[in-house]
C-alpha cells in the first residue's frame, strides 16, 4: 500500500478519535508482538529474549483480521525488536488494509535507508524509539552515539511521524543524557517525549531530586501532541498515587507472540484468553473492572487510552462483577450492572 500523506493521516487520526469517544465497545489501541527475540539485552527489560522464532505470518495475519473484527483503531507493532521480522512489511501492510493505524516501536537500530523506504511503502503511521543514554553503557545499548546515524536516515527518508523517548528513573546512570537526546530528536524535527522507567510490575521506582527536574524540564520543552497526553506522570514523578481507571483487557490490548490477550506488557497472564477466542463479554468485563496496579502504573500508552473514558463508567470490583455475573446467572451489560449501583 503506499504512504499516505501526513494530512491524510491527520483525518484518519480524528476519524477513529471521534470513534473512541462515541463508542466504548471497541479497542483504541492495540500492541501486538510479532516476536520476543531482540539483537539487545538492555538489563531494565523484561520484554525479550534471544532465541525465540518469529511468528508465522499466516499467524500474525489471522490475529490481524481478528483485531479488525473489533473495530479497533490503531494497532502498534511491539516486541523484542519487531524490525527482526522477516515480514514485518506484510504485517504493516495487512494493518492498513483494514484501515487501522499502523505503529512501530523500534530499539532504533534496523533504519537503514533502504528499510526506511520500504517502511513507507508498507504505509507505517508512526515509529516510536527509545533512546537510554548519549553512549552506550552497562545498562543500555540504546544509546544516542550508535543511533544518530539511522536518525538522520529517518530525518532525510521517513513519510511516517517519528517519536523519540528518552527515559528517566532507575537504572539510568546520567539522568541528564535525557535532555541532550530529548534536544537532538527536535533538531531533527521528531516529537519528543519523556518516560519513567518502572519495576517489573509495571510500577513506579521513584525519582531522585534530579531525574525529577529533568523530567520538568523536557516536559516543558515539548511540542503538543497526543503523545504528550500523559500528565498523570507529574504525580508519579513526585511519589503519589494516580487516581484512574484503566480500561486494559478492553480499550487498550496487549497481544503476545502465543496470541494470548493481556492487560499489558508487564502483566501479562491476566486475563489470558487467546485472542481468537476473546469477545466482546469479555472486553465488557475488563472494560468496568478495576485493575489492582493502577495506582502506581507508569505504562504511559495504557493512561493515554484511559483519558478517553475517564469522564464515563466508574469501576467495579471485580468480586462484585463476579456476583452479578455468577454462574447460572444471565451475564449483565454495562449499561446493567451501571445502573444497578
Amino acid at each position: 500500500m503506499p504512504k499516505a500523506s501526513s494530512f491524510s493521516r491527520f483525518t484518519r487520526g480524528v476519524k477513529h478519535t471521534v470513534k473512541a469517544f462515541a463508542s466504548t465497545k471497541h479497542p483504541v489501541l492495540v500492541h501486538i508482538v510479532p516476536m520476543r527475540r531482540c539483537n539487545l539485552a538492555c538489563t531494565y527489560c523484561n520484554e525479550f529474549d534471544k532465541t525465540s522464532d518469529p511468528v508465522a505470518i499466516d499467524v500474525m495475519l489471522e490475529r490481524i483480521d481478528k483485531l479488525a473484527e473489533f473495530g479497533s483503531s490503531v494497532i502498534t507493532i511491539s516486541g523484542g525488536e519487531p524490525m527482526m521480522h522477516p515480514e514485518i512489511y506484510e504485517i504493516i501492510e495487512r494493518i492498513r488494509h483494514h484501515g487501522m493505524i499502523a505503529g512501530l516501536i523500534s530499539n532504533g537500530y534496523y533504519f537503514q535507508t533502504e528499510k526506511v523506504k520500504k517502511l513507507n511503502e508498507a504505509g507505517l503511521d508512526y515509529l516510536q524509539i527509545s533512546i537510554d543514554n548519549v553512549t552506550p553503557d552497562d545498562v543500555s545499548k540504546k544509546s544516542l552515539k550508535v543511533l544518530d546515524a539511522k536518525l538522520v536516515n529517518l530525518r532525510d527518508h521517513a513519510k511516517f511521524k517519528v517519536n523519540i523517548n528518552s527515559v528517566v528513573g532507575g537504572g539510568v546512570a546520567k539522568p541528564d543524557e535525557a535532555l541532550i537526546i530529548a534536544n537532538r530528536a527536535r533538531e531533527l524535527g521528531f516529537s519528543s517525549t519523556v518516560g519513567v522507567i518502572h519495576d517489573g510490575d509495571g510500577l513506579n521506582k521513584g525519582l531522585t531530586d534530579r531525574e525529577k527536574e529533568v523530567y520538568k524540564e523536557i516536559k516543558s520543552k515539548g511540542q503538543s501532541s497526543y503523545a504528550r497526553w500523559n500528565w498523570f506522570q507529574d504525580k508519579l514523578v513526585e511519589g503519589e498515587e494516580y487516581d484512574w481507571r484503566c480500561r486494559a483487557g478492553a480499550r487498550y490490548l496487549y497481544i503476545d507472540e502465543f496470541g494470548i490477550v493481556n492487560w499489558c506488557s508487564q502483566q501479562r497472564g491476566t486475563p489470558g484468553i487467546p485472542l481468537l477466542e476473546y469477545t466482546q463479554a469479555d472486553m465488557d468485563r475488563e472494560y468496568i473492572t478495576e485493575k489492582w496496579c493502577a495506582p502506581t502504573c507508569t505504562i504511559q500508552c495504557v493512561h493515554q487510552v484511559g483519558h478517553l473514558d475517564a469522564w464515563r463508567d466508574k469501576q467495579i470490583s471485580l468480586s462484585d462483577y463476579n456476583k452479578r455475573n455468577g454462574s447460572g446467572l444471565k451475564k449483565e451489560t454495562v449499561a446493567q450492572v451501571l445502573g444497578a449501583k
